[in-house]
C-alpha cells in the first residue's frame, strides 16, 4: 500500500554539529558523520556524495510512551582509541539505555551499528531512516523490500540505492518485524508515533519524494547494517553478507586497521606530550576527508553548515586547493609524507592550462565556482618546495606545473579576484605573502637562468607590501593610539595612486551592495607576513596591526581567545541565532586562533602560543572536532548555541584541524613548521632593496624610485614606445621573450632623476590599437 502525503514537506539536511566522522581504511567506498548520539550523512561512493540524512531511533512501549533518543541529548559517546572513528554511544533515560557501536565495513560499502536496548522489559526499539539519495531529499522512493527471505528498509534514486538489514546477533537471522515507509511530515513514522504513541502505520511504498522508513526490531540487541549499491538488490546483498559475521570481528579489524595507519603516518612525538591526543584527532579528520577513488583530493568538511534549513548541500564537500595544501603542509609536518605527495600529484593532474586552479572543483577536477583566488595558484608551489625540502618528492616531476603557475602569477597578480574567504577582490597581505614566497621557492625548484628574474619580481612585491596594504585613517589610529596599519584589502588603484587606498571595497553577505572604505576594512591576513618570514614580529607596522586587531576583532571565550575574520563580516549566525541564510552577522574561527599561535610563536612567545593551542582544544567537540566557528554571543539554549562551542558553521573544518597539526608540530620545533625556507632566507622579516621594478597591465605601478630598471612583462607581442615628459620623440623598446616564457621589454630608467616622469605606450600590432597611450610612471627618490 502507498503511503499517503506525497511529496512530503520540503526537505532539509541535519545539523552541522557533529560528534564523529569516520572512514575505514581500506576498500570500502563509505563515509559516514554522527550527530546528537546518532548516525547523520552518509556519503557514497564518493566523499563528496551525501546519501541519507540520518539513521535514528525510537523508544517506545506500544501503550503511549515514545521517545526519540536524538532529542534527549543525554548520551556519552567514546571511541576506541585518539583518532580512531569506532563510537561506542550510550544514551541514558530513566526507563532505559541504549547503547551503540557504529564501525563500518572495510572492504565492503556497508556501515555496521549494534543496538542494545536495556531496562524496562516492555520497551520496544525502533529506526528511523531517512534517505537522500544523489544528494537531495526530493524525488526519492522507499520501499519496504522482501530481498529472498529477509525484509530490508530500501529506497532509491537514479542510479543510487541504500538498504537497511536487521539480524539478531547469536543466530545471524532477520530481525525486522513490521516496517513502514511515509512521506516526511505527513506519513513517515516519526509522524505516526506523534499522532497515536505507537507504531500503526504499515505502508509499502512511499515515492517519488521526501520520504522516511521506519521499522520495528524483534530482539532487544541487534545489528544493523546499512548497505549502498547502484540498486535496492545490490544494496540489500551487500548489507545481508555484513551481517554474517559476528560484529566484533568487523569492530577489530575497522580499529587495527586504523591503528596501522596511525603508526605508519603520524608521529605523534613531534607534538609535545600534551597535545599527541588531539594531533591524533586532527590526522584522522584530515584522512576521513580524503577520497578513496581520487586519491589526494580533499573535501573541506564532512558537514552541510545550517543544514536543518536547507535541502541544499552547499560547498564544503568541494576540493578547494588551498585547503588541500593547507592540510598536505599538516600530514607532513607530523610524517605523513605519502599523503602528502598523493595531494601534490592529484593538483598536478587538475592544473589548469593557464596555470592556475579552480577556486574549487568536483573530486574529478570539474570546476565549480569560477572565481580566481591568487593564493589558489601559490600554495601548490610551495607544496612542492616544501616536499623538496625534505627530500621527499619521491620522483614527482614539478618543474611544469612550477613554471606554469609562476607565469599565472606574476602576470596576473599581485591583486586577486577574491581573497582567501571567496569575497574582496583587491590586494590582500594574505594573498601577498603567500604569492611572494610561491615566486621564491619557486625560482629556487627552477635554478637556471629563469632564477634571477623570478627573485627580482619577488623582492619587486615585497618592497612594495606597505605601499600597497597599510592605511593610515587618522580617527581609527587616534582611537586606538597607533600608528599605519594594514587594511584587509586595498582597490588596485592603489598601483597607480597612494591615495587610493581610501578607496571603497566590497563585503559580502550583507543586504545590498555593502561599501566600505579599504582604510576602514581590518583582518588578521597580515600575519602570514610574519609567519612566512616577509616581515619580523616586531615590525612597527605589525605591531600596530596587531593592536588594531586585537581591538575590533578579538573576543573573549570561556575556552579561550578567538577572532573574527574581519569587521563588518555577515558569515554566521544572525543575531536571535537563525542560521545563516545569505547573510547573517560573522562569528569567531578557532583557525584564527591557530593563526595567532604561529604569530606568537616567530614572535618568541612561545608560553601564548601554547595557551591558544589549549584554546583550540577547549573549543571543539566533546571528540576533539574544530568547527568553523563558535558562537561568541549570550547563549540561546533553544538553538544550541553557548558561548565558545560550535556554531552551526561547518563542522569539523578540514582546514582548522590542519592549523591545530600544524601548531602543535611548531610548538615543539620553536617556529612555524610551514615558514618556507627559501623565503625566510632570503628576507629573514626584512623588507628587501628592489633594484628593479615591474609594470604589468594587471599592476600598472605608477611610480618607481631612482635608480630601478623598469620591466614591462606582457602576455602578447606589442610594440612598445616609452618617453621622459617633455621629450617629443618616443624611445621604442623590443618586446623579447623572457622566463617563464613571458614577453617582456626592460626599459633603461636607471640614470632618471628623481621627479621625472615616463610615459609609456603599448601597441597592439595586429590591429594598430593603444592599449596604453602616454601612461605616466613617476621616479621617486630612493629613500622616500
Amino acid at each position: 500500500m502507498n503511503a499517503p502525503g506525497a511529496p512530503g514537506i520540503r526537505p532539509t539536511w541535519t545539523s552541522s554539529a557533529k560528534d564523529i566522522v569516520g572512514t575505514a581504511i581500506g576498500s570500502s567506498r563509505l563515509w559516514f558523520t554522527m550527530g546528537y548520539g546518532i548516525v547523520n550523512e552518509v556519503y557514497h561512493p564518493r566523499v563528496d556524495m551525501p546519501q541519507i540524512r540520518d539513521l535514528g531511533f525510537i523508544v517506545a512501549d506500544g501503550r503511549g510512551f515514545w521517545t526519540e533518543v536524538k532529542r534527549s541529548g543525554d548520551y556519552t559517546l567514546t571511541t576506541a582509541g585518539p583518532g580512531i572513528p569506532a563510537m561506542r554511544i550510550l544514551h541514558r533515560h530513566p526507563r532505559f539505555e541504549l547503547g551503540l557501536r557504529i564501525a563500518p565495513e572495510i572492504d565492503r560499502d556497508v556501515l555496521l551499528i549494534e543496538a542494545v536496548l536495556t531496562g524496562d522489559a516492555d520497551l520496544r526499539l525502533y529506526v528511523l531512516l531517512a534517505p537522500h539519495l544523489g544528494g537531495t531529499g526530493e524525488g526519492n522512493v522507499a520501499e519496504v523490500f522482501v530481498n529472498r527471505d529477509r525484509k530490508l528498509l530500501c529506497a532509491e534514486q537514479g542510479g543510487y540505492a541504500v538498504a537497511l538489514a536487521a539480524a539478531e546477533p547469536a543466530t545471524q537471522r532477520d530481525t525486522w518485524q513490521r516496517a513502514s515507509a511515509g512521506f516526511v511530515g505527513v506519513s513517515d513514522g516519526w509522524q505516526d508515533f506523534a499522532a497515536n504513541g505507537a507504531m500503526s502505520w504499515t505502508h509499502d511504498r512511499a515515492g517519488p519524494g521526501n520520504v522516511a522508513l521506519l521499522g520495528e526490531l524483534g530482539s532487544r540487541t541487534a545489528v544493523l547494517a546499512l548497505g549502498f549499491g547502484s540498486d535496492k538488490e545490490a544494496a540489500a546483498t551487500l548489507a545481508i553478507s555484513a551481517l554474517l559475521h559476528p560484529f566484533d570481528a568487523a569492530w577489530h579489524r575497522h580499529v587495527r586497521a586504523w591503528e596501522a595507519w596511525h603508526a605508519g603516518n603520524v608521529d605523534s612525538t613531534r607534538c609535545l606530550g600534551e597535545f599527541r591526543d588531539a594531533a591524533h584527532v586532527s590526522a584522522m579528520v584530515l584522512r576521513v576527508h580524503q577520497d578513496k577513488t581520487f586519491l589526494g583530493a580533499m573535501v573541506a568538511s564532512l558537514s552541510i553548515p545550517w543544514g536543518n534549513s536547507t535541502d541544499d548541500s552547499g560547498g564544503y564537500h568541494l576540493v578547494w586547493p588551498r585547503d588541500l595544501v593547507e592540510s598536505a603542509g599538516a600530514l607532513l609536518a607530523l610524517g605523513g609524507t605519502e599523503e602528502a605527495r598523493n595531494i601534490l600529484r592529484y593538483l598536478i593532474a587538475t592544473q589548469l592550462a593557464d596555470g592556475r586552479w579552480s577556486q574549487n572543483q568536483w573530486l574529478g577536477g570539474r570546476p565549480h565556482w569560477t572565481g580566481i583566488q591568487l593564493d589558489e595558484a601559490a600554495f601548490p608551489v610551495l607544496l612542492a618546495a616544501a616536499l623538496a625540502e625534505a627530500d621527499a618528492l619521491g620522483g614527482i616531476q614539478v618543474a611544469d606545473m612550477v613554471r606554469k603557475a609562476l607565469a599565472f602569477i606574476a602576470l596576473y597578480g599581485p591583486a586577486t579576484d577574491q581573497d582567501r574567504w571567496e569575497e574582496t577582490p583587491g590586494i590582500n597581505a594574505f594573498t601577498l605573502a603567500t604569492a611572494i614566497s610561491a615566486l621564491v621557492c619557486g625560482a629556487e625548484l627552477l635554478g637556471g637562468e629563469e632564477r634571477r628574474d623570478i627573485l627580482l619580481l619577488a623582492d619587486d612585491w615585497n618592497s612594495r607590501i606597505e605601499d600597497w596594504c597599510v592605511g593610515a585613517d587618522p580617527g581609527l589610529m587616534a582611537r586606538h593610539g597607533i600608528g599605519p596599519y594594514y587594511v584587509r584589502a586595498a582597490s588596485p588603484a592603489v598601483f597607480a595612486d597612494r591615495a587610493a587606498i581610501r578607496e571603497p571595497v566590497p563585503v559580502r553577505n550583507h543586504a545590498g551592495e555593502c561599501l566600505v572604505p579599504a582604510d576602514s576594512l581590518i583582518s588578521t591576513d597580515f600575519l602570514q607576513l610574519v609567519r612566512f618570514g616577509l616581515r619580523r614580529a616586531d615590525d612597527p607596522v605589525i605591531a600596530a596591526s596587531v593592536a588594531l586587531v586585537d581591538a575590533l576583532l578579538r573576543v573573549e571565550t570561556p575556552a579561550g581567545p578567538c577572532w573574527y575574520r574581519y569587521n563588518g563580516d555577515g558569515y554566521g549566525e544572525h543575531e536571535d541565532g537563525s542560521p545563516f541564510n545569505g547573510t547573517g552577522r560573522g562569528r569567531a574561527w578557532p583557525l584564527l586562533t591557530g593563526e595567532r599561535g604561529h604569530y606568537a610563536l616567530a614572535a618568541g612567545r612561545d608560553a601564548e602560543a601554547r595557551e591558544l593551542l589549549h584554546a583550540m582544544i577547549g573549543m571543539s567537540s566533546r571528540t576533539g572536532l574544530i568547527p568553523e566557528q563558535v558562537w561568541e554571543a549570550e547563549a540561546i539554549p533553544r538553538q544550541f548555541l553557548f558561548p565558545g562551542r560550535p556554531s552551526g558553521s561547518a563542522m569539523p573544518l578540514v582546514w582548522a584541524h590542519a592549523e591545530f597539526m600544524k601548531l602543535a608540530a611548531s610548538l615543539r620545533l620553536g617556529r612555524p613548521i610551514d615558514r618556507p625556507e627559501a623565503a625566510w632566507l632570503r628576507y629573514g622579516g626584512v623588507k628587501p632593496q628592489a633594484p628593479r621594478a615591474h609594470w604589468s597591465r594587471r599592476m600598472p605601478v605608477g611610480w618607481i624610485r631612482q635608480g630601478q630598471g623598469l620591466r614591462l612583462l606582457l602576455d602578447r607581442p606589442a610594440l612598445v614606445e616609452w618617453r621622459p615628459e617633455g621629450e617629443a620623440e618616443p624611445r621604442p623598446r623590443p618586446v623579447v621573450s623572457g622566463p617563464l616564457g613571458l614577453l617582456l621589454a626592460d626599459l633603461p630608467t636607471e640614470g632618471l632623476e628623481s621627479g621625472t616622469r615616463l610615459l609609456l605606450s603599448i601597441q597592439d600590432p595586429a590591429t594598430g590599437t593603444w592599449m596604453e597611450r602616454d601612461r605616466p610612471v613617476a621616479i621617486l627618490p630612493a629613500d622616500g
